[in-house]
C-alpha cells in the first residue's frame, strides 16, 4: 500500500522546531476537502472584523471544540458560532489522523488538536505577519495543511520587525512549527490568480491547535 504521507520534494527545516513538508498531505486531499465541504455547510466560511474594525480578506471558518473568532470585542476562542448559535461542527477523522502525523514527522508526540481554523484565500486576499497568542496551550505545535493553488508562506522572526524568509507552499503541503518556533511572526502574501483542479481559484489552509485549557 503507498504511503499516502511520502513527501514529494525534500524537507525543509524553516528555524528551530518548524519544518515544511512538501506534499505531505496530498494523498489525503480529496478526503480533506470533501471534510470542509460538510463544514462549510454547517458553519459557512465568512469575512471576520477585526477590533478595529478592519475586514479580513481571508475567509474563515472552524470545526472542533471551539471556533477562532474576530470582532470590535477582541479575538478569541468560543464553543459557540457566533452566526449560527449552535456548537462548531465536529472535527472529522480524517483532520486527527492527518495532523497527528505530521506533528508525528516533526518530532511532537502525542498531538491531538482540539480547534481548526479553515482559512480560504482567494486571488489578492494575504494574511500579514502575525503570532498565533490567543491559544491556551503553546507547548504544542501547530499544524498546517495548504491545499489548492500555490502561496507564499512568510516566515518571521520572533519580532515584527524581523524581515520574513519566504516559502512557495503547494497543494499537499504541510509546515509544522513549535517549540522554540512557537511565537514566530508568519503570514502569506496576497495570492495570485489561477485555478487548480481540487480547488479552482482558491486555496484552502488548514490549521490544527490546541487552543483551550
Amino acid at each position: 500500500m503507498p504511503d499516502l504521507f511520502a513527501a514529494s520534494r525534500e524537507t525543509e527545516g524553516l528555524s528551530d522546531g518548524a519544518f515544511l513538508f512538501p506534499g505531505f498531505a496530498e494523498g489525503q486531499a480529496r478526503a480533506l476537502l470533501a471534510a470542509v465541504e460538510g463544514i462549510a455547510a454547517a458553519a459557512p466560511f465568512r469575512h471576520l472584523v477585526t477590533p478595529g474594525g478592519h475586514t479580513m480578506s481571508v475567509a474563515m471558518t472552524n470545526c472542533g471544540e471551539a471556533g477562532w473568532v474576530s470582532d470590535r470585542r477582541g479575538y478569541r476562542y468560543d464553543g459557540l458560532d457566533p452566526e449560527t448559535g449552535k456548537p462548531w461542527p465536529k472535527m472529522p477523522e480524517t483532520f486527527f489522523t492527518v495532523s497527528a502525523r505530521a506533528a508525528q514527522t516533526a518530532g511532537y508526540e502525542n498531538f491531538v488538536p482540539d480547534v481548526c481554523l479553515i482559512n480560504r484565500y482567494v486571488p489578492g486576499a494575504k494574511l500579514h505577519l502575525h503570532i498565533d497568542r490567543d491559544e491556551h496551550r503553546f507547548d504544542a505545535p501547530i499544524v498546517s495543511v495548504s491545499l489548492g493553488l500555490s502561496a507564499v508562506f512568510m516566515w518571521g522572526g520572533l519580532e515584527r520587525t524581523d524581515k520574513p524568509a519566504r516559502y512557495r507552499v503547494h497543494h499537499g503541503d504541510v509546515v509544522v512549527f513549535g517549540g522554540p518556533s512557537r511565537r514566530r511572526y508568519h503570514g502569506v502574501s496576497p495570492l495570485k490568480p489561477g485555478t487548480h483542479p481540487a480547488t479552482g481559484a482558491c486555496r484552502l489552509n488548514l490549521t490544527f491547535r490546541k487552543a483551550l485549557p
